[in-house]
């Protein structure tokens, strides 16, 4: 079974089902649709499905033209109905891995998708999964729901874990082109994953079990989480002391080793970042073991819109104005720049803050023209023009950066401007950094 599964793979035969067509598993879907593979795409989300039917995109990054011409080079199909996994050659996840109220691993909806799966399962597939999770989850989860059919994972089913790297909004790297990490739960799914990968990205990188492959995507996310917390500690003692951190950062990347330049924020955000670290923070306390340099980076990062809020509150008195008199402008709310993602966007929880002060709360955020619903906040928040904005607010705040804003003009006309990406380096009277 497993030659017969490679050589449809190298042929370009296999059919390839992604369940999950978010941020990442749309890309996901189109590389291997533009790889020549025929594909299958899977959402509960009847909506998704009907954008796609319709060659359109609802994912502002991922272009419409890419949809309808895939659809019409190589007809897709897209549904909710799991039945036609049975169709499929090999089936990839790409559903939500969040954290709980409690801060705890949810991966209801591995374990949900899984078991929706089972009674379409057949001999002969592969079952990839790609969402973030910690160190274990294909072999405790996943492993024994596939062999309670019958099947026995390495001789008659596959089964693998390969992260996602996808950076929304990335000019320079996409699904192709980013190293693809791939683990395998025997060496030969080890051997049916790495061709099923290499035939789409520049090169897949195997490593010796699904463990370590689940492992090194929470490094990858934790070390960025890490050194973020610790650029916004250095934030905020440099600003106690007067010091420029932009030109700290500025000067210590001139540095040619031993270096990498991270840059403080209003927090941090994302499907991975402020998620993933908790996972291994999880995980490691079966192994009587507390990860408290994880779990500090959390605090720091979770604490930054507190922290820019506070920074508001202050300017704002010192200009005779209570917050709670005020209306300040949100500009940007999505999680980083030039991207409609709001997932756990620190803008969220500053509009919070602002909202309980009492201020009139406002934004502007040309890629999220509308809040949208989300599982723990709600806004009913529509984004409104910048001109109005900028002529009726007390105090507006660059949360998210977008290259499309003027900067030039939002600093001429905002009464008072609170900078927390670093954008203005220059000494402007109405202009102050958080």
């Amino acid at each position: 079974m497993k030659r017969a599964l490679l050589d449809k793979i190298s042929a370009r035969r296999a059919r390839v089902g992604v369940v999950g067509l978010g941020y990442v598993g749309l890309p996901l879907l189109l590389t291997f649709g533009e790889a020549g593979f025929p594909v299958v795409g899977f959402d509960i989300d009847g909506s998704k499905i009907r954008v796609l039917e319709s060659g359109e995109s609802y994912i502002k990054h991922i272009s419409g033209s890419r949809v309808s011409e895939l659809n019409r080079s190589s007809k897709p199909r897209y549904t909710s109905n799991f039945t036609a996994a049975t169709e499929c050659d090999v089936l990839i996840l790409c559903v939500p891995t969040p954290l709980d109220r409690h801060q705890q691993p949810d991966i209801s909806f591995i374990v949900k998708t899984v078991e929706s799966l089972l009674p379409h399962l057949r001999e002969g597939q592969l079952l990839s999964l790609e969402s973030t999770t910690y160190p274990g989850t294909t072999e405790e989860e996943l492993r024994p729901r596939v062999e309670s059919r019958g099947f026995v994972v390495g001789k008659n089913y596959f089964l693998a874990f390969s992260p996602e790297r996808e950076n929304p909004g990335d000019k320079d790297f996409n699904t192709g082109n980013i190293p693809k990490i791939v683990g395998g739960s025997t060496p030969e799914c080890l051997e049916v994953a790495a061709a099923l990968y290499g035939s789409i990205v520049t090169r897949a990188v195997t490593v010796s079990s699904t463990r370590v492959a689940e492992m090194a995507k929470l490094l990858e996310n934790i070390y960025r989480a890490v050194n973020i917390g610790l650029v916004n500690e250095m934030k905020l003692v440099a600003e106690r002391m007067g010091i420029d951190i932009w030109e700290v950062i500025d000067a210590a990347a001139t540095k040619p080793f031993g270096f990498t330049p991270f840059y403080p924020g209003p927090g941090w955000g994302g499907h991975c970042i402020p998620i993933d670290p908790f996972y291994l923070t999880w995980k490691a306390r079966e192994y009587d073991l507390h990860t408290r340099f994880i779990e500090l980076a959390g605090e720091i990062n979770n604490a930054m819109p507190a922290h820019v809020f506070e920074r508001v509150t202050r300017a704002l008195n010192e200009r005779g104005i209570a917050a709670s008199n005020a209306t300040i402008l949100v500009l940007g709310i999505a999680y980083k720049k030039n991207i409609d993602d709001m997932r756990e966007s620190p803008a969220v929880k500053l509009m919070e803050l602002i909202r309980a002060s009492g201020a009139r709360l406002t934004y502007h955020d040309p890629f999220v023209p509308a809040f949208p619903k989300m599982r723990e906040h709600s806004f009913d928040l529509k984004s409104i023009p910048l001109d109005e904005g900028l002529s009726g607010s007390d105090c507006v705040i660059l949360v998210t950066d977008h290259d499309i804003f003027d900067y030039a003009d939002i600093q001429r006309r905002a009464r008072l401007l609170v900078d927390t990406r670093g954008r203005y380096r220059g000494r402007f009277a109405n202009v102050l950094s958080a």
